[in-house]
Formats: structure tokens, C-alpha cells, sequence
């Protein structure tokens, strides 16, 4: 009697399994699967003259990680399963090979954090993908040439300019000494200074290379008071982006004023610092993820994947084409946590975000300020307008 009795209940779970199985295979049919590819490159900066702090090796890669966890968090009510393929790689030979791989397993939506190069590499290669922009600040993408299947999260030199510019107008800072780096980069990050500043009424009364090779810390003490001995100025503006020696320029100079630029007092696309609306929920968790703080790719990785789950939500399917024309289609309103509604534009692909300006440990203000007004968006008064883009896109 006791074996009937077992026999009869080994059945009846072997039908309920099986019944369990067939609901979920159910539910797996009707679920939309999404895979996203990340793809990273960072050249390698070669040897500083300062011993400043590294970006992690992980910057962008992890705020895509917590956009996948975000994204399937709300995503399962919808029954949307996002999931992220990640490659990140030492040279531009192996990142195009790790997206081709990508691409040849049926991914068609990217989150790409490398320079320019690079960029316009996987967007010739990948013609039929959605390429997000979460590394490369050139400008020439979102105004002289523009890459049909790209959507540019990281705010460009141009936005970023225009958001310390405008403050400093704001403050009535009115003079500047301009000091630029050696490298392209540091000159692309310059003329963006000279650009924002005849835009919005500054002066650049002297500008100086700087070309010492030597220790910084004792340049810093010897040089830098000569160095920055000029006709009179109410703020330097720093072009260092590999940051050899601006961070010494603060406390040194021969006049005793503020430093802006890519040091001191510093715009950015987001900073440890951004805590307002529901900023600081998103900063704990990120941390919680990455033992560290977020940083501008992080967030620029973070929005690119939101972005597109936002659309998928909306369309019910993950056509990169019909994502695209979505995003430009103004009708997407995305949160970003900074206090505005974000969406791209629709004449280069770049994403409208307010600017937080910082120093170090302290959200100093947010751009576009106060005042400075637009016909359409406000935060169309940073960056390239639509006049102002000479290609055609997309």
C-alpha cells in the first residue's frame, strides 16, 4: 500500500513539473528578449608629469551594468529580459573585432566608450546597429560630422564650455588666462574655452602653451607665479585633460583668483557630488554595485542603456531603426535624475542634459544658468544649435 501511495505521488509531482515547465516555457515565448553590446576602449594616457589619480579601469562599464539591473527591475512586469554582452579591450584592432563578434550573435544596439576614431570605425562597420556615445566629448561628431547611427550620451567639449562660460558670466568673471596643454585633446578642450567665451561675452586676455617636462610639484612652487604673470584676469582657464599639470595651478598663481577648466572648478556630465532629485538613490545604488563612485561615463553608459529600454517600453520591440527615430523624435522624455526631462536633439543626436559645475567635494551650480533663455529648450543654449550644425544628420 505505502509503494501505491509513492508511486501515486511521484506521478503527481512528475505532472505538476511538467506543468510548471510549460508555463515557463510559455512565459519565456512571450518575453522580449534585448541584448545590448558594451564595448570599451581607453588609450592608454602614457606617463603623467603628476601623479594624479587614475579613471577606474571599469568607468563606463559599470553604470551600463546598473542600467541592465534597473531596466529588468521594471522590465519583468513587461515581460522584457535586458542583458548585457561586454567587451573591453586594449587597442582599436580588438575592439572591432569584439563588436563584429557581437554583431554576428545578433546584436544590433551598442554602448560604445572610445575616442573619436574608434567611434566612426564601429559606425562604418555596424551600419545596421544603434551606436550610443558614452566616451568621446570631439565635437566635430555633433557638428561638422555627424555619424547617421550614433546617439551621443556624453556631453561634448562644446556643452561643457558653455556651462562654465555661462556661470562665469554669471559671476561677472569677465577676464581670462587661458593655459593649454600639449596634446590634441587639450587643444580640442581649448578652442571649446575660446569658443564658449566669445559666445557669451568673456575676454581671453593672454593665452600661454605650457610646455615644462619637468617635476610639476616643484614647477608648481618655482614656475607657475612667473608663468601666469599677465595683463589682469579674473579666472585661468585650464585645458589639461590628461591632467599633467593642472592640478597644480590652484594657490599658485601670480594673481590671486579662481582656476576653471578641467580642474578647479569643473563641468561635467555628472560627479558624486549631484545628490537632488533622486540623484542620490541612483548614486547608493551604483555604489552598492561598484565600491566606488559614479563618474561621467558611468552616467553616460547608464542613460545610453536607459535610453533604449525607455524606447523598448514604448514601441513593444527593440528595432534599432525604429528606437532611433524615437529618441529623435522629441517624444521620449527620459529622467535623468537632474531635474529636467532629457532627450536628444534631433539635428546631431546629442543628448540635452543640465551640466552640474563642481569642485571636488561640492556641487558648486548647474547650467544652462539662469537667464540665459532659448526660443525652443534652455538647454539648447549649451552646445551646438541646430544653426550651427553644418551635417546632415541622421
Amino acid at each position: 500500500m505505502r509503494q501505491l501511495v509513492s508511486y501515486a505521488l511521484i506521478y503527481l509531482l512528475a505532472i505538476a513539473s511538467a506543468a510548471l515547465l510549460a508555463t515557463q516555457s510559455q512565459a519565456d515565448e512571450g518575453t522580449l528578449s534585448v541584448r545590448i553590446g558594451y564595448l570599451g576602449y581607453r588609450p592608454d594616457p602614457g606617463p603623467l608629469l603628476s601623479n594624479v589619480i587614475p579613471e577606474p579601469k571599469d568607468a563606463g562599464e559599470r553604470g551600463a551594468q546598473l542600467a541592465i539591473e534597473d531596466s529588468n527591475s521594471t522590465g519583468r512586469f513587461l515581460k522584457h529580459d535586458y542583458q548585457l554582452r561586454s567587451a573591453s579591450v586594449d587597442s582599436p584592432e580588438a575592439l572591432l573585432q569584439a563588436a563584429q563578434a557581437q554583431h554576428a550573435e545578433g546584436l544590433r544596439l551598442f554602448v560604445v566608450n572610445a575616442p573619436a576614431a574608434s567611434l566612426r570605425q564601429l559606425s562604418a562597420a555596424l551600419p545596421d546597429s544603434l551606436l550610443f556615445n558614452a566616451g568621446s566629448a570631439d565635437d566635430s561628431l555633433r557638428s561638422t560630422a555627424c555619424l547617421g547611427n550614433v546617439l551621443h550620451s556624453l556631453p561634448s567639449r562644446a556643452m561643457l564650455a558653455d556651462a562654465l562660460v555661462q556661470f562665469m558670466a554669471v559671476r561677472k568673471w569677465q577676464r581670462a588666462l587661458l593655459i593649454v596643454g600639449q596634446t590634441p585633446d587639450d587643444e580640442a578642450y581649448a578652442a571649446a574655452l575660446r569658443r564658449a567665451s566669445k559666445r557669451f561675452g568673456v575676454k581671453i586676455v593672454a593665452e600661454k602653451p605650457w610646455s615644462f617636462d619637468n617635476d610639476q610639484r616643484r614647477s608648481a612652487q618655482a614656475d607657475m607665479p612667473l608663468f601666469t604673470q599677465t595683463a589682469e584676469y579674473d579666472v585661468v582657464l585650464v585645458a589639461d585633460e590628461r591632467g599633467d599639470f593642472g592640478e597644480y595651478v590652484p594657490y599658485q598663481t601670480w594673481y590671486p583668483r579662481p582656476v576653471a577648466g578641467t580642474q578647479g572648478l569643473t563641468p561635467t556630465g555628472w560627479h558624486k557630488t549631484v545628490e537632488t532629485y533622486g540623484a542620490a538613490q541612483l548614486q547608493k545604488r551604483f555604489e552598492a554595485l561598484a565600491g566606488r563612485w559614479m563618474n561621467d561615463r558611468d552616467f553616460a553608459a547608464w542613460i545610453a542603456v536607459r535610453s533604449i529600454a525607455s524606447a523598448v517600453s514604448k514601441l513593444r520591440q527593440a528595432d534599432p531603426v525604429a528606437i532611433q527615430q524615437l529618441e529623435l523624435s522629441e517624444q521620449l522624455p527620459l529622467d535623468g535624475f537632474k531635474g529636467r526631462k532629457l532627450s536628444y536633439r534631433p539635428w546631431n543626436g546629442q543628448l540635452r542634459q543640465p551640466i552640474p559645475i563642481v569642485q571636488p567635494r561640492a556641487l558648486v551650480s548647474t547650467s544652462p544658468q539662469d537667464g540665459f533663455l532659448h526660443p525652443f529648450n534652455e538647454m539648447d543654449s549649451l552646445g551646438y544649435d541646430k544653426p550651427e550644425v553644418t551635417c546632415r544628420y541622421p
